[in-house]
């Protein structure tokens, strides 16, 4: 049963240090304007065993892979200065399951809704066939936090070249997500992005396909060309006809002299 959001997303952050500036001259904590926070979230997820996400003032720093049980850093230079034990996450994630087992039981709040998502999908440069680019499947307004996204070619699965982000969280306390496709623009391939979420009824295509102008067909361009050849001996005629013009006024003034 999901809880209300408040609830819920109470319940899955297991830790919260905030942060405070020391005086320099001695004893008093100077509360700074903005409070940065830090902690650990606990997210259900469609695997078996959830999602443990670590952030810092609303930031992702890294998750763990449940399956690998691997630490991985959202920036890999963050790696050179601090590590983690992805067996921590387990043990954190025991506590969180257990402490949101207990706050079902106590709470009388009611469920709260499936929102249904939003699903964009647009390439990450503008697309030229044969040249290397990256699909991007922007998933927005996710709650609660459990979502599977696909990519299609064709109406076929596709895996190689396939990423995503953790979810991330909003101020409204949704998440969003981002899944990321590699791939080479063809004329002849179409891709969909499947996404599943308890929000609906059934599995969400967002359809996209490379925009190739139409080429221009014989007669079409027998017929621009032959106009274009028109309008140019057009130019050249009328263009003759004025410095004929032109140069029969200068010599009708040169006959008829001063007055």
């Amino acid at each position: 049963m999901i809880l209300n959001k408040a609830l819920m997303l109470g319940a899955l952050v297991l830790t919260t240090v905030l942060t405070t500036v020391m005086s320099p001259c001695g004893g008093e904590d100077i509360v700074a304007d903005h409070v940065a926070s830090y902690g650990v979230n606990f997210y259900q997820s469609y695997g078996p065993s959830g999602q443990y996400t670590h952030e810092f003032d609303g930031d992702e720093e890294f998750y763990v892979d449940l399956e690998t049980k691997e630490t991985v850093w959202r920036l890999p230079v963050f790696s050179t200065f601090i590590s983690f034990d992805p067996q921590s996450a387990l043990r954190n994630m025991a506590v969180g399951r257990h402490t949101l087992e207990f706050m079902i039981k106590q709470s009388n709040s009611t469920a709260a809704t499936n929102e249904v998502p939003e699903v964009t999908v647009f390439s990450k440069s503008p697309v030229v066939l044969g040249q290397p680019n990256t699909l991007i499947c922007l998933v927005d307004n996710i709650f609660p936090p459990v979502v599977n996204i696909t990519w299609l070619s064709n109406g076929h699965s596709v895996t190689d070249g396939v990423s995503e982000t953790s979810f991330l969280s909003k101020s409204d306390h949704s998440f969003f997500k981002i899944s990321y496709l590699t791939f080479l623009p063809s004329a002849d391939e179409i891709f969909d992005c499947e996404v599943e979420h308890w929000g609906l009824d059934e599995p969400l295509l967002k359809h996209w396909e490379p925009e190739i102008p139409a080429p221009l067909s014989e007669l079409t361009e027998t017929v621009v060309c032959t106009l274009g050849l028109s309008v140019g001996l057009m130019g050249i005629v009328v263009g003759t006809v004025f410095i004929i013009k032109g140069l029969c006024s200068v010599d009708a003034s040169r006959h008829q002299g001063p007055l």
